[in-house]
């Protein structure tokens, strides 16, 4: 999840025969994200969904690069960011997630990782306010192990120096980096005090009341 409840901006990411459901029933304040989008705006690629198809049901987002989408289904990033590209030039705003695995943050090598995903975002960028980065670390995802508050930031404050040196340092002051990764009622305040950490990707806490707590949590 990243609308105005009070000054936060809450997306729901549903799957993708539910959203135009979520799109109907959620109020008009929340926005709603697919959860997955293709490279191409048509052609014979069965069980993929396009942007168009997406903004067909009166949805604005789309969530690319997902931890599952990349370890489970084997994307690259040369494909995300074709993906990613494709959603933009369609005029869907874009949640690209990176984050690293276990074994590379023990091999001392998340910010190499980190740096390499984002890149191939960058590549295919050429509007950032319609972009908001979600790092998630990959150990942390439905795991109930949480990234310290010192370990979010300091990976959203390197995330952060790439962009002002790779980018621009404008989109490195404006772009929204949200943290992904079992954050829960408990967690989200210390979290949301870091000073890069701009919100939240929420996976099973969002069906909780807690939910409520973690949207006002950067208040």
């Amino acid at each position: 999840m990243c609308q105005q409840m009070t000054n936060s901006q809450v997306v729901c990411g549903a799957p993708s025969i539910y959203l135009e459901f979520a799109r109907a029933k959620l109020d008009p304040k929340i926005g709603v994200a697919a959860q997955n989008c293709y490279k191409v705006k048509g052609g014979a690629f069965t069980g993929e969904i396009s942007p168009a198809m997406i903004k067909d049901v009166g949805v604005h987002w789309v969530i690319l690069g997902h931890s599952e989408r990349r370890w489970v289904f084997g994307e690259t990033d040369a494909l995300i960011g074709q993906k990613c590209a494709h959603a933009l030039e369609n005029g869907l705003g874009v949640i690209a997630c990176i984050g690293e695995k276990l074994d590379e943050r023990e091999a001392g090598i998340t910010e190499k990782v980190i740096n390499a995903q984002t890149k191939h975002f960058a590549d295919n960028i050429k509007d950032w306010s319609k972009v908001v980065l979600a790092y998630e670390p990959v150990w942390a995802i439905g795991t109930g192990k949480t990234a310290s508050p010192a370990q979010a930031q300091d990976v959203h404050d390197k995330l952060r120096q790439w962009v002002k040196a790779n980018v621009s340092e404008a989109v490195a002051n404006s772009v929204r980096i949200i943290y992904g990764g079992s954050v829960t009622g408990g967690t989200c305040k210390e979290l949301g005090g870091m000073k890069d950490v701009d919100g939240f990707l929420v996976g099973g806490a969002a069906l909780k009341p807690e939910f409520v707590d973690i949207i006002n949590a950067k208040q």
